[in-house]
């Protein structure tokens, strides 16, 4: 087995955008393992999570041209597709006829995990930087990233009025990017 090579980002978005096919090869054998991380706290299942994963690597792959490093960093741009994949997926019909067909263990293995305060982030250092966000914050992250919650949602969920979600997630999101900068 040959010595995994690795490029930089500048060269990978390159290649991407060139459709170089082993660029694509290189951007799923680094970036699945923790876009299938996000993928799989969202919709709670390995199945949907496999089918999700896929669709969020052919997103890529047809709307490189969409990402811009002024804006964020290439894995960043992967996170929001995944997340957006996910909470599409969740509330696509297929998934809601699905759920009204569930055994009532599988509902209830459902709710405990929702309930589930605790997460399981990825060694990439995200716990350690999202630890420096204040309690307000960091819980608008917890539910819009890693729960699938929109803001209007938790808005409605947690009785918090949606000025305030949308002030602190603004909020949250420019400190975290001071933070990773």
């Amino acid at each position: 087995m040959a010595p995994a090579v690795k490029i930089s980002e500048e060269v990978l978005i390159k290649e991407l955008k060139a459709q170089k096919s082993s660029a694509f090869e290189y951007l799923y054998d680094n970036y699945s393992a923790a876009i299938y991380g996000v993928v799989v706290r969202i919709v709670k299942s390995e199945e949907v999570a496999q089918e999700v994963l896929h669709d969020v690597f052919m997103k890529a792959w047809k709307n490189i041209n969409a990402y811009s490093a002024e804006k964020g960093r290439l894995y960043t741009w992967l996170v929001n597709i995944s997340r957006n994949a996910s909470i599409d997926k969740l509330r696509s019909k297929e998934i809601k006829k699905t759920g009204k067909t569930d055994s009532v263990s599988d509902n209830v293995h459902s709710i405990d995990n929702a309930n589930s305060t605790e997460l399981s982030i990825d060694g990439i250092g995200l716990e350690k930087v999202l630890d420096k966000l204040s309690k307000e914050l960091r819980f608008v992250i917890d539910q819009m990233y890693f729960k699938g919650y929109t803001q209007t949602e938790i808005s409605e969920e947690f009785d918090i009025p949606l000025g305030t979600v949308k002030t602190r997630a603004r909020t949250a999101m420019r400190t975290l990017r001071e933070l990773l900068l």
